[in-house]
């Protein structure tokens, strides 16, 4: 498949300022991350900015963190009450404006006609704002994993959570669901993950290869390991790391060796899990004590 977006992550600070005063209440930071499905994140704090009436070609889907946003949807005035989270569908004209005087902190996702097809548009501009509290933190938290180059797997497994959860809102099933996938669909997805610790695997590979679809296939993973596959290569990775320091190798090498993106994200990971940072450990290690004949 080819993309046509960097495979790292380009992130852009905005300062939308002319004046000192305005510049400490409208910033935007935007990047396009190596993730399939996400065209572009958004994060933004505006205090007066009003959007005009405009369209996009791919679905935004927007959670408001402080304030709120008044809009317009398809000539329905329309609103983001806390803890809700908004989809707007693509080609539907919108605009958007303070709802309030101390303006808004928002964060957004575009996604592409692969997340949602042109059959959600309808049902989504009927029902924009969904107050759904389990999609929000996912939405949240898929925010956070994009953050990071590094933390791909992670979002696609994310991004494939939030998939589902739209379209059971958008179109709710009346039909019985598939089965389950197999028990040694979870082995096969480990076996895979093992085999491409270094370079990585991405969800929708893993999927294909295994005859599943990612949510099923990251639900029998977990089910069956107790462990979600993103943690479970994260923590390969730092066991492998582990030892690279230990014989002395330097942290960025190590990170780079066991598919790491750099080594910042095994410094956060390593600290996370091993309670310290590489560097600290590495320094740590002891050499070998001579044996007495």
């Amino acid at each position: 498949m080819v993309r046509d977006w960097p495979v790292a992550p380009r992130r852009v600070l905005y300062v939308l300022c002319v004046t000192p005063r305005q510049q400490a209440r409208q910033e935007i930071s935007a990047w396009r991350p190596a993730v399939p499905g996400v065209v572009e994140v958004l994060h933004a704090r505006f205090t007066e900015h009003a959007y005009p009436m405009h369209v996009h070609d791919a679905w935004t889907l927007l959670i408001v963190d402080d304030g709120a946003v008044r809009y317009d949807l398809d000539r329905h005035e329309r609103g983001t009450p806390g803890g809700t989270v908004s989809l707007l569908p693509p080609q539907v004209p919108h605009n958007g404006s303070p709802a309030t005087s101390d303006g808004f902190r928002k964060r957004v996702l575009y996604l592409d006609m692969t997340q949602l097809d042109a059959g959600y548009i309808g049902p989504a501009v009927d029902t924009p704002d969904l107050a759904d509290p389990l999609l929000r933190t996912r939405v949240a938290r898929l925010h956070t994993a994009l953050a990071d180059p590094g933390d791909a797997l992670e979002a696609e497994s994310r991004l494939a959570f939030v998939g589902e959860r739209l379209r059971g809102h958008l179109r709710p099933r009346t039909a019985p669901a598939g089965p389950p996938p197999g028990p040694g669909v979870a082995k096969d997805l480990r076996d895979l993950l093992d085999e491409r610790l270094g370079e990585g695997l991405t969800l929708a590979e893993a999927a294909r290869l295994v005859h599943a679809h990612p949510t099923h296939l990251v639900r029998a993973f977990s089910a069956a390991y107790a462990i979600a596959p993103h943690q479970y290569v994260t923590s390969r990775r730092i066991d492998r790391a582990r030892r690279l320091l230990l014989d002395g190798v330097p942290p960025g090498e190590a990170a780079t060796a066991v598919g790491f993106h750099d080594q910042s994200h095994l410094t956060r990971h390593f600290k996370r899990i091993a309670g310290t940072t590489p560097g600290r450990y590495a320094r740590s290690r002891k050499s070998p004590v001579p044996r007495s004949l």
